[in-house]
Parts: C-alpha cells; structure tokens; sequence
C-alpha cells in the first residue's frame, strides 16, 4: 500500500484511572476502522486530560466538550476525517429512527 494509513492516539489521564475507557475507545475504534487505521495508541497522561487525535488534529478534547463523547458521535468524527464516504450503519442513524 502506498498510502500509510492514519494513526489515532487516545490521549487518557493515569490520574484519574481513565485507562480502562480509552482501552475500551481504542477497541471501538479499530473493530469499527480495522481496514482503514494503521495504529491506535494509548498514551498516558495527567490532569484530567481524554482527547483523541488523527496526527496533529485534535478530534475530541474532554476539556473543551466538559464531557467523554459519545461512541457514536466519536465513531462519526473520526469517519469525517479518515474515511468520509463510509457508512456506519447502525451507528449513522439517529436516535429517532426505529
């Protein structure tokens, strides 16, 4: 393959003992991306800190959205931004929907 494919990094505080939620996001994300992710990486952080990042970009900060993020609404981001076309199925519909 000649294009490499995007690395996410969930960036969790050790602090807060949030390791077992960005675990369970990285495992989210590479079953829902498994073809178009290269690496999902967990990193440790302190001060209360859960941000998800594609490279540089900043997908979702805890801090700035005063909230962990739904896994749909992640699942949709990180689609926007590494695969655009794709559908998600079950996870692209809303909640109004039967």
């Amino acid at each position: 393959m000649s294009q490499s494919l995007p690395r996410i990094e969930i960036e969790y505080c050790t602090q807060c003992r949030w390791l077992l939620r960005a675990a369970w996001t990285a495992q989210e994300l590479l079953t829902t991306f498994q073809d178009e992710v290269g690496e999902v990486a967990l990193q440790p952080g302190t001060g209360g800190i859960f941000e998800v990042r594609i490279g540089d970009d900043i997908v979702w900060s805890r801090a700035a959205q005063q909230r962990f993020p739904e896994m749909k609404e992640l699942k949709q981001l990180v689609r926007d931004r590494i695969s655009p076309g794709r559908d998600l199925g079950h996870s692209d519909r809303s909640s109004a929907q039967p």
